[in-house]
Parts: structure tokens; C-alpha cells; sequence
């Protein structure tokens, strides 16, 4: 059997203290897997608002609460697992109390978000802490029994069932797996507690699966990950701490090494030093975006040396921002006559998604059938790093149709963007080829009037003359297009 994950526990002066790890952040969720308890604590609210406590008051079963200081995260631990089999999968949380045999004060719920797929590049705690992924399994009914999980109840023998609010049953069903997924785990202490003190518990898992074989039925090689899966961050964001007590090597430390490989070109660039107890923690502040990693010299000699072989990618982004709008087709670079076609460019290479006019936001960049004249563009980051201001943007081109009739809206026609144009001139002609006007980059447009007379409603006709810098070189370009006034 693998060593016993995370149960480190000293006894002072009677009072037991749990120093077993905890990570109260979504983000630096701890690798675990089933072939041990895992010894651990609610503790303390993390360094960052993974529900943001003014926006997301409730996560599936789990509420924010009455009390106004209070939020969903109260006194928090986050785990992560991978399936290792197809199968069936449980666990039981029991509530410890503080000092050995005397009363538990904690009341521990817990949400369960999956099954995520590893391969996909998505920040699986983004869409947790956004709601865009609620959990699959939750309860937050009373613990008379101090025992909370997936499966049946080990102390009444209850079998979990759908959480109905009032059910008194601390239990949900069973949850069937498929080898590779991954799952995140979210216990809270939801008791009035904000004092921070550690709530110790024992997380045990369960099922057919773990009954089969514990050492495959959750995927251990994960724990051997145990600085965590890739983390993105935003600018701005608290520091991100790594952990090397979290390693299967629990304290059994001699000595630290941190490495960093910050363009993750497998280049070592930098040994940095780490904080606390044997240097066991690093602490990652932005924008250190990089790969780290670390190796441990155990004391007891075994095994002699644990290392996180793959690291951890910290990738830390910013707000975005737009490097230019590129249009594909418009009367100046191209020949068609419509649609015109623009491709947004960002710096940077965050998860972005764009949005034009005040439509809804799309992944693809290029937009198609865009509008003459002046647009706006708005780019998200869908790692909840920023979203910016709207963007002005130039196509141009020519309105298809004008209403000249006093009302303010189309009452006059002319090519949009034309004050950008080199040396522009437009010629308006009726459908016999008679010249109506002639404007140019500074006038307001037509007016639909000739010598003045209104001209009735009928398709009109017009060239626009300017040049084009090709290289250095300035070339006449003519562009034939037809529009309607309509009465």
C-alpha cells in the first residue's frame, strides 16, 4: 500500500493539532487518491474568492447564508482526483473534533463538480467559481452522525440518495466514472466559524471501485503530481503558493529544491528559494508565468528523492487587448462588392472570445457581413481575466440604401470611411450615366437631390477614385457600385 497521504498530526499538550495539508483555493486543489485516509482540516477562506461572494451566493446545494460576512466559503479544503477505472465511486467525510475525545463543533458539507476532461486546455475552476459548472453531487443537511459522502452512510447505514432540502439524509448516491476524468472536491465548514481555526476530518473513499482494487480505482499517478494541475491565473490576482508537504513524502523532508523553466521550452532558467519549514513552499507572484519545479532529499532516505516530474504551468493573463481589426474585405481591400469580413487580433494568447455591435460573443475571431462605417468590438478572456471597453473600428463602405426624408436618420449617402482615403473623389450618376454630384473626403454626402429637385426613389449609381498604397508605391484604384433612394 502507497504512504499515507497528508496525515501528519502532533500531539501538544493534549490538544491535537491537525498540520495535515489543505488548500482552501480551487486553484491549488491537492491530488489525491484512494488507497489511504486522508487526513485533513477546514481551514481558513484561501487567498482568492473562488465564488465571488457580491455575485455567486449560492453553488448548487451550498448557500452564502444569512449572516452578511458570511460566504459559501467558510472555512474551505479543495481536493482533486482522476479516475484510474470505469467504475463506482464514493467517499465518507468525518468530522473530527478539535481536542481527542471531545466534542465536534464542525457541521461540514460538501459539492462535487465533474467530470472534467484534462485534455480540453479549459480552467476547470474558473468555470466552477463563474456557475458555469455546478456540482453533480451536494449536501448541506445536518451531520448528527458527523458522517457526510457519496454511497451510504458507514454509521446508519443510510443509503445516499438526491439531495432534497430537509431530508435529513447526509448522503447522496453513488457516482459511476470513467477511467481519465477529473473531479473536484469542495468540503466547508458551514458552522458560524469565522475565526479561521483549523476543523480537522477524515476524507475516506469508497465504492465498488475502491473495493476492487484502491491502489487503481482513483488514478495515484496524479498524487505523484502533487504540486497540482496547471493553474491560470489573472494580474492582480493573489499569490499563488506551492506546496511540497503535499508531496507522498508528507514531512519526511530533508531538503527543498525549487527550479523554474519560465518559457516552458524544457530550460531550467532559475533555483529559487523557498519559504517556511525546509523551504517547503514557493511563493509565485504575477506575472511569473512559468513551469516549476521541485525536488525533495527525504530524511528518512525512502525513498531517497521525490520529484514532480511534468512541474506545474502557471500561465498568469491580463486583461486583453487588441492588437489591430484586420479587414479582409472592404472597398479598399477587396474586389467583392459584399459582404465585408473582419478578423479581430489580440496580443497575447489567452482563451478569448469576441463580440461586435453588442451581439453575443463567439470564439471564431473573424466576423462576416459586418456593417459600413464605424463598429465596436469587445473582447472577453474566458479565464475570468477581464473583459474590455468597447473597441472602435472603421469598415469601409457604403449604405446600401438611403431614406432622404427630413427624419434624420439616412438622410444623406455617401462611402463610409471615405476621410480615411487617399486623394478620394465619388461620382454619382442616374441609370443613364448622367453625372448628379461629385463629392469628396470633406463634404457631408448626397442628398438625393439634383439642380434642386428631389430625384424620385430608383437605383443610382456611383464610382469612387482614390490611391492606394501598394508597397510604397501610391496606385489610382476605381471602385463601380450601385445603392438605392428610397422615398
Amino acid at each position: 500500500m502507497r504512504a499515507l497521504f497528508c496525515a501528519i498530526c502532533c500531539l501538544f499538550l493534549g490538544l491535537l493539532t491537525t498540520s495535515a495539508q489543505n488548500s482552501p483555493d480551487c486553484r491549488t486543489a491537492i491530488p489525491v487518491c484512494a488507497d489511504a485516509p486522508i487526513m485533513s482540516a477546514t481551514d481558513g477562506g484561501g487567498d482568492i474568492d473562488d465564488f465571488d461572494p457580491m455575485v455567486i451566493t449560492q453553488t448548487g446545494c451550498l448557500e452564502k447564508g444569512s449572516v452578511a460576512s458570511a460566504n459559501i466559503e467558510n472555512n474551505t479544503s479543495w481536493y482533486v482526483f482522476r479516475a484510474g477505472t470505469d467504475g463506482q465511486i464514493g467517499f465518507d467525510i468525518e468530522a473530527l473534533p478539535v481536542i481527542p475525545g471531545g466534542i465536534v463543533t464542525s457541521e461540514l458539507d460538501f459539492a462535487l463538480y465533474g467530470p472534467f476532461d484534462q485534455t480540453s486546455g479549459q480552467n476547470f475552476c474558473t468555470l466552477v467559481g463563474n456557475g458555469s459548472a455546478q456540482p453533480i453531487r451536494c449536501n448541506y443537511e445536518v451531520n448528527v452522525t458527523n458522517y457526510t459522502g457519496i454511497g451510504v452512510n458507514p454509521v446508519d447505514g443510510r443509503v445516499g440518495a438526491p439531495f432534497v432540502v430537509g431530508s435529513q439524509n447526509t448522503y447522496d448516491e453513488w457516482l459511476d466514472v470513467t477511467a481519465g476524468e477529473i473531479y473536484y472536491l469542495f468540503v466547508n465548514n458551514y458552522n458560524t466559524n469565522f475565526n479561521g481555526d483549523p476543523e480537522p476530518f477524515m476524507l475516506t473513499f469508497t465504492g465498488t471501485s475502491v473495493d476492487a482494487d484502491q491502489n487503481t480505482a482513483l488514478d495515484c499517478t496524479l498524487r505523484d503530481e502533487f504540486l497540482g494541475l496547471d493553474i491560470i491565473a489573472c494580474e492582480g490576482d493573489p499569490d499563488i503558493t506551492l506546496s511540497a508537504l503535499n508531496s507522498p513524502a508528507g514531512s519526511d523532508i530533508a531538503s527543498v529544491t525549487w527550479t523554474v523553466d519560465y518559457e516552458d521550452d524544457g530550460t531550467i532558467d532559475a533555483t529559487l528559494p523557498g519559504t517556511g519549514p525546509f523551504g517547503a513552499e514557493l511563493v509565485v507572484t504575477s506575472p511569473n508565468s512559468g513551469r516549476y519545479f521541485v525536488e525533495i532529499s527525504t530524511a528518512s532516505g525512502t525513498p531517497p528523492t521525490v520529484i514532480d516530474n511534468g512541474g506545474i504551468l502557471i500561465t498568469w493573463y491580463g486583461i486583453p487587448q487588441l492588437d489591430q481589426v484586420m479587414v479582409i474585405d472592404d472597398l479598399v481591400n477587396s474586389d467583392q462588392t459584399d459582404p465585408y469580413n473582419i478578423e479581430i487580433v489580440v496580443q497575447g494568447t489567452g482563451d478569448y472570445e469576441y463580440a461586435i455591435n453588442g451581439g453575443e460573443f463567439q470564439d471564431d475571431p473573424q466576423f462576416f457581413d459586418v456593417p459600413p462605417g464605424i463598429n465596436t468590438v469587445v473582447i472577453n478572456d474566458k479565464n475570468g481575466c477581464g473583459t474590455t471597453e468597447p473597441i472602435e473600428f472603421l469598415v469601409v463602405g457604403y449604405p446600401k440604401f438611403f431614406t432622404p426624408n427630413g427624419d434624420g436618420i439616412h438622410d444623406n449617402w455617401n462611402v463610409l470611411g471615405i476621410e480615411t482615403l487617399s486623394n478620394p473623389a465619388v461620382f454619382i450618376f442616374d441609370r443613364y450615366g448622367k453625372l448628379l454630384k461629385q463629392l469628396d473626403g470633406t463634404t457631408l454626402g448626397w442628398d438625393g437631390t439634383f439642380n434642386g429637385r428631389a430625384l424620385p426613389s430608383s437605383d443610382y449609381w456611383f464610382r469612387l477614385d482614390y490611391e492606394r498604397d501598394d508597397n510604397g508605391v501610391f496606385v489610382a484604384r476605381s471602385v463601380r457600385r450601385h445603392f438605392t433612394l428610397v422615398r
